[in-house]
């Protein structure tokens, strides 16, 4: 009773505010789960606590709740991400290596799913989900192209004469290996019989930007000398 008290006490505006983001914390979480498909507006407001109806007051639909979802951190980790690869940039001062653009890029992002709480782990695995589907990719193409774009451009300047699709292509398979890790699927765990966790962020960091290196620098010389 005397919360409900405090809730009414507060202004409108803050009310809205709040309601907003248990909704978007709600619709997160079962996304991550169980994609955009897979997800009811029902089953949001019945983790939020509220009826089905007050979301539509607040989203016209379930897909424009999706695309609220997605678009609320993509600038967080935009912003970390182009500011690491800036900040590289200059400290390479025109020799930028493979490695030190992938660490700028990849580690900025992992730093915020180990450091940033369930919410980002949540955030990491709707990403996971959304990039196999139409309408993820859309928002992919939509937030996240001039932040690859930048990234793309830092290889070039460190891989000089590589084919320019093989560039692309391994940035492909940086992303594949990304977002596999970021789905915490638990493949890895049993495979390993424990050894590894899809959980475990800190070791992924520790060796991803290294691994994808070699592999950049030995397709490019592979295919130059062809």
């Amino acid at each position: 009773m005397a919360k409900s008290l405090v809730l009414l006490r507060k202004p409108k505006a803050e009310q809205r505010a709040e309601m907003i983001e248990q909704i978007l914390d709600a619709a997160e979480y079962l996304f991550s789960k169980h994609g955009l498909y897979g997800t009811t507006l029902k089953e949001v407001a019945q983790r939020v606590g509220v009826h089905h109806s007050l979301l539509n007051y607040y989203f016209e639909d379930k897909k424009a709740l999706f695309d609220t979802v997605f678009a609320r951190r993509a600038p967080v980790t935009i912003d970390r991400r182009m500011a690491a690869l800036d900040q590289y940039e200059v400290e390479a001062a025109g020799k930028p290596t493979v490695e030190g653009a992938l660490r700028a890029f990849l580690d900025t992002d992992l730093d915020l799913y180990i450091s940033g709480g369930e919410g980002w782990k949540n955030y990491a695995a709707l990403g996971a989900q959304a990039s196999n589907t139409p309408e993820g990719a859309a928002l992919m193409d939509k937030h996240f192209d001039p932040l690859v774009l930048r990234l793309i451009g830092l290889l070039k300047q460190a891989l000089p004469g590589c084919p320019e699709e093989d560039i692309f292509w391994g940035y492909h398979f940086v992303t594949g290996a990304l977002l596999l890790t970021l789905a915490r699927t638990g493949r890895i765990d049993k495979l390993s019989g424990g050894l590894c966790r899809s959980d475990d962020f800190e070791a992924v960091k520790d060796r991803m930007a290294s691994f994808m290196a070699g592999g950049f620098i030995a397709n490019c010389r592979r295919r130059t000398a062809e």
